[in-house]
């Protein structure tokens, strides 16, 4: 593959980290068949203001040129920088959990990279502001808000807006941000890492916004867009906009989708039961009691509990789903 001259400078001075005190991050990206926009995602990652950082790659069984790019830029930056993994094929979720549970992999701060994206310049720099000024013995995340862009990068739309407050009662019906934005310490990474081989998980987004919360840990909900999110045919999670946006949401509902996604995150908190806090494994118990409820139990304990989605739309969408007893 060729790159263009200023490409090819930012990768020859990327090749050397920065020194000294400046926090190690550790990337992790996951790929698969991802030829069409990963340059551009590590052209990106490249180009970051915070330059302390090692990417670590998991291919799940690419049959394009992926392999070949990954190939080019760990010749590129050295392999002290970029190292590749071999993925479970276990699907999206699995891939970056073990990347997660790889024991080799360290770093001050662990970030979350999808293969079709293009971070903002700032992004490593602002999460490591962040969450810097947060105790440190306790489980912490960092997230935003994402630009939407279409596969010819236009600019297309914002991902939803988050305005209440980041809880464990809203990650148990609501995930606010995408994995993509996600930047964690290492109490959230070691979090992450008990989760069972043997259980169904939704989304490694999801799954981090609700141990860290569940934990009594620290979120940090950033509304400035820290990066411009490709939508595309081939995006396995899309976060459209308008109408479109709001289809998924309903066929949730109606297919009962979203109580497929509660038994299989009400499982892996039971499974990790030891991690909650007293009033978090409360609020569970109270939600499971809520689900098999007949429906006066179902609405008063709505309502005693506090559960919470983000946004008017998404909160009667909520409501709905448990009138019709489909979470």
């Amino acid at each position: 593959m060729t790159l263009s001259a200023g490409a090819q400078a930012k990768l020859t001075h990327a090749s050397s980290p920065a020194t000294g005190s400046s926090p190690g991050v550790a990337i992790l990206l996951c790929t698969f068949n991802g030829k069409d926009f990963l340059q551009k995602q590590l052209e990106s990652i490249v180009a970051q203001t915070h330059k302390n950082w090692v990417i670590h790659v998991s291919d799940d069984g690419s049959n394009d040129s992926t392999t070949s790019i990954l190939n080019f830029y760990q010749e590129s930056l050295g392999e002290h920088r970029f190292k590749i993994y071999e993925g479970p094929k276990l699907g999206f979720a699995k891939n970056f959990l073990s990347l997660i549970k790889n024991e080799s992999i360290n770093g001050d701060y662990f970030a979350f990279s999808d293969q079709d994206d293009v971070w903002h310049s700032t992004k490593l720099e602002r999460g490591i502001s962040n969450l810097n000024a947060l105790e440190r013995s306790l489980p912490a995340l960092y997230c935003s808000r994402v630009r939407l862009i279409n596969a010819e990068g236009q600019l297309v739309g914002m991902s939803p807006l988050r305005s209440k407050t980041p809880s464990f009662k809203n990650a148990l019906v609501q995930s606010i941000a995408g994995g993509n934005t996600m930047l964690i310490n290492p109490p959230a990474r070691d979090l992450l890492a008990m989760t069972p081989n043997d259980v169904s998980v939704v989304a490694h987004d999801w799954l981090t916004y609700l141990l860290v919360t569940a934990s009594g840990g620290f979120v940090i909900y950033d509304k400035i867009p820290s990066l411009d999110y490709r939508q595309h045919e081939n995006n396995l999670i899309g976060n459209k906009v308008g109408i479109l946006g709001n289809l998924p949401r309903l066929k949730s509902i109606t297919t009962e989708r979203f109580s497929l996604w509660t038994d299989q995150n009400c499982n892996l908190l039971n499974k990790l039961d030891n991690q909650l806090t007293k009033d978090n494994h409360n609020t569970l118990k109270s939600y499971e009691e809520l689900r098999h409820s007949g429906l006066i139990t179902r609405i008063k304990l709505l309502y005693r509990i506090g559960l919470y989605r983000q946004g008017t739309l998404d909160n009667f969408l909520f409501i709905l789903a448990v009138i019709l007893k489909k979470i």
